[in-house]
């Protein structure tokens, strides 16, 4: 005799409120049907890059070709019945389809064969790559405004000679009315919507490259997106969160590398007030170790009488740097970074500075504003520079909206279908064993110092201004940014200071924690992977922040392929250091992928020439069976729900819950 069937009030209740999205048995089953057929599906495929820093053109071509998927799916379809001209012509109009119809329009002699040609394609394309999605997916990743007509168009059954008929007076009459763009626009975002399924942002969107705004607002507009934040985005973070410190230093840092149109035509923000302030300060002062770092390129398009202004900006702000650091290591002697006070230790005389017990002539000591008797005090000229700065940050409404995206879509790791991602390093010493802190006032370490790390990120933003909370998280968000061994940093200083005052080279070093060496020896990983749960032989860290050199050898898949580095130099500026222009790394339910590209020629050349980027693709793990999404976290959420419903019909079945067939 089968037992009778009780809940606990709590279950009950819970079951009651489920009742509501599934008033009767029929919805329930119906959900639980389609729940499990999802389940048994293959899993989506995976995007990740990491450390774009700003180079918005390449990181939007890779994200349009999906690290070569796109050209992979089109050579596989259309080897045999499509010439590789053809295949990249057809390639380019999926990446770029408004750029590429508008040329088209002026080439072609006869667009109707050609929409009617092209239509054909891009469906069959769009077909195969929702073959393993619900029906119901496919048509939520399709433009609404074309929903209906696509989804019909991608479900006839082309065999039937009936069917073909319906099919083809469909193509007529979108060619008739002039719909042909539109349905083709829409198709080419529908394909690459559904060849990822999901993107990984392994953080550093920020500086170097010239527009990493634009690099946002495409971020904003993607269907799946997670980012783990990088040092350079905890920076702008910081700025936006009203850091003076920060502010501080991305303007020190975009003057320093001529990078300046994200801060004033991408955000709005004005730089006038440093400029009139370091005209008239450091208009008679030595700046030659403050020459802004210009290209070929860029150095032709500058005056001598520009080119000086912007050694003087640079050196106004870098002084107002170096104070406001020194308040902040006086302020948090829990940062234990007493060795990076320097302007108290100039030697004005001598023209000289001890740093670790060793003399180093200085290059500059024409610092007008600084009092040797009160050096980290801003004087009144700069706080009020400093200010205005912080409050146009603060008030640059896009900006803002950015930073609010990189909080409600990021953290300082994830945990994702049996991977752990970060961005820079879990610190460790040298013996092997995790890193302590003992920043707010407990001994931390691991797992648990990064969560307590970025519960204290988020006090900077969303703390009341004013409070010490606040305060305390901005002052956190420096020490991420160039704290000793800080996770996102990795390094034990950062050498500001000595790379634009002393000479010799020496002493610009910045040891990289142990981990960088560590990470070698699988049984290391293993150890990090199963600190933050993860174990089995498909678990893997996914790194970003320190450029692989492959140009030297180096292999970006680290301990016995635990480990993958997807820092491969997205920017331009780490390229002749990488030898390349960036990895990515391509998880799909048969393989795990790393692509390494060459650099890229520029998005006109694309469209005009149907240049894609040069990648080697290269598989490192392949997994025994197809994995389904049952054997996802996503798979793990959904068999939950499964089973709360299931509960929900024992509860109908029992009379604990009553149907309601009113809905």
């Amino acid at each position: 005799m089968r037992s009778k069937i009780t809940f606990q009030p709590e279950e009950l209740h819970y079951l009651q409120l489920l009742a509501k999205q599934y008033p009767t048995v029929q919805a329930a089953s119906t959900e639980i049907i389609n729940l499990q057929a999802i389940l048994n599906l293959p899993k989506g495929t995976e995007h990740f890059i990491s450390d774009i820093h700003g180079e918005y053109e390449a990181f939007s071509h890779i994200l349009n070709s999906c690290s070569g998927e796109v050209k992979q799916k089109l050579d596989e379809r259309f080897s045999t019945r499509l010439s590789k001209h053809d295949r990249d012509e057809l390639a380019t109009l999926i990446y770029y389809p408004a750029e590429k119809l508008s040329l088209v329009t002026h080439s072609e002699e006869d667009m109707d064969e050609w929409y009617r040609i092209s239509l054909h394609r891009l469906l069959e394309v769009c077909r195969w790559v929702s073959s393993k999605y619900t029906r119901s997916k496919v048509r939520k990743a399709i433009p609404e405004a074309f929903s209906y007509i696509i989804d019909e168009l991608l479900n006839i059954n082309y065999e039937e000679a009936d069917k073909r008929d319906h099919y083809e007076n469909i193509i007529n009459t979108i060619i008739n009315i002039g719909q042909a763009p539109s349905i083709i626009e829409a198709l080419c975002e529908t394909i690459k919507r559904l060849s990822v399924d999901h993107l990984h942002i392994v953080g550093d969107i920020f500086d170097r490259g010239p527009r990493a705004d634009i690099v946002m607002d495409d971020l904003l507009d993607y269907h799946s997106v997670d980012i783990q934040w990088g040092n350079h985005d905890i920076l702008w973070m910081g700025a936006a969160s009203g850091s003076r410190t920060l502010v501080a230093t991305v303007l020190a840092n975009s003057i320093h590398y001529n990078n300046l149109e994200v801060i004033e035509t991408g955000y709005g923000i004005s730089l006038r007030p440093l400029s009139i302030f370091a005209n008239e300060v450091y208009k008679d002062c030595d700046t030659h170790r403050f020459k802004v770092k210009l290209t070929g390129h860029d150095a032709d398009q500058y005056t001598e009488k520009d080119k000086l202004l912007s050694a003087r900006m640079h050196k106004a702000i870098t002084v107002i740097l170096f104070k406001l650091e020194g308040q902040k290591l006086i302020r948090r002697p829990e940062f234990n970074m007493p060795d990076r006070l320097m302007l108290d230790k100039i030697d004005y005389e001598t023209k000289s500075i001890v740093i670790d017990g060793v003399s180093y002539p200085l290059e500059d000591c024409d610092f007008p504003t600084v009092d040797p008797a009160d050096p980290y005090t801003l004087t009144p000229e700069e706080n009020n520079v400093i200010d205005q700065l912080t409050s146009s940050f603060r008030h640059s409404e896009k900006l803002q909206k950015h930073v609010r995206f990189l909080y409600s879509k990021g953290g300082l790791y994830k945990i994702h279908n049996g991977n752990l991602l970060f961005h820079g390093c879990i610190p460790m010493n040298e013996d092997g064993t995790l890193m302590t802190f003992t920043i707010g006032g407990v001994e931390r370490s691991g797992k648990e110092f990064l969560d307590y790390a970025e519960k204290t990120a988020r006090k900077a933003y969303y703390d009341r201004i004013g409070s010490k909370e606040r305060q305390f998280g901005m002052d956190f968000l420096w020490w991420l940014w160039a704290g000793r061994n800080s996770p996102i940093f990795g390094r034990d200083r950062m050498t500001t200071f000595e790379r634009r005052l002393i000479k010799d080279e020496s002493v610009w070093t910045e040891t990289k924690n142990p981990y960088y060496k560590l990470y070698q020896d699988s049984a290391v990983c293993d150890r990090l992977l199963a600190e933050f749960g993860l174990t089995g032989p498909h678990c893997h860290i996914i790194n970003g922040h320190v450029p692989v050199k492959a140009k030297k050898g180096e292999n970006p898949v680290k301990g016995g392929g635990k480990l993958i580095v997807i820092d491969g130099g997205f920017c331009k500026a780490y390229q002749p250091t990488s030898g390349i222009a960036g990895y990515t790394l391509v998880f799909n339910s048969r393989n795990l992928r790393i692509v390494s590209h060459q650099p890229f020629a520029g998005r006109e050349d694309a469209i005009r020439k149907n240049h894609d980027i040069a990648n080697d693709s290269v598989i490192f793990e392949t997994l025994e069976t197809r994995m389904k999404i049952r054997e996802t976290d996503q798979g793990r959420d959904l068999h939950a729900q499964v089973e709360d419903l299931m509960r929900l019909l024992e509860a109908y079945k029992s009379g604990a819950v009553t149907e309601d067939h009113q809905e």
